[in-house]
């Protein structure tokens, strides 16, 4: 019984090497590039799939993502190195670094800019409902 339940389970694997590069010139009126390697982007997501985007992404130093609204999806980020600052709906700033997340909610709006020296590198998680 067990061997036939395992053979209907199934998971995404998305490998490193075959991701895909999008990059964007001045990300939601920010400065720099903000490079991005996607598991899948928002055309590729299925109606019922709660996840809509995957990404490892980097701002180099002094390069940001600007102050922007989610309307219909919620926007995680992910901290994997490097030093940020993210800016929430009310304006208020916080210091971010290896470890911390970050959620907008649907309807709430963020920032964020790499404040360090590093490469800033995280995981961006679209998701909506």
């Amino acid at each position: 019984m067990l061997a036939a339940m395992a053979s209907t389970v199934w998971a995404d694997v998305y490998l490193k090497d075959e991701l895909i590069d999008f990059n964007r010139d001045a990300a939601a009126g920010g400065k720099g590039t903000l490079y991005g390697q996607f598991a899948f982007r928002r055309d590729a997501a299925k109606r019922d799939e709660a996840i809509k985007e995957i990404g490892w992404m980097t701002l180099q130093s002094g390069a940001s993502i600007g102050f922007h609204r989610h309307e219909h999806n919620e926007d995680t980020y992910i901290i994997v190195s490097g030093i940020g600052l993210f800016t929430d709906s009310d304006g208020k700033s916080y210091q971010v670094k290896a470890g911390d997340v970050t959620i907008a909610r649907k309807g709430q709006s963020h920032a964020l800019a790499n404040i360090g020296k590093e490469p800033l590198v995280f995981i961006d998680v679209i998701a909506e409902q």
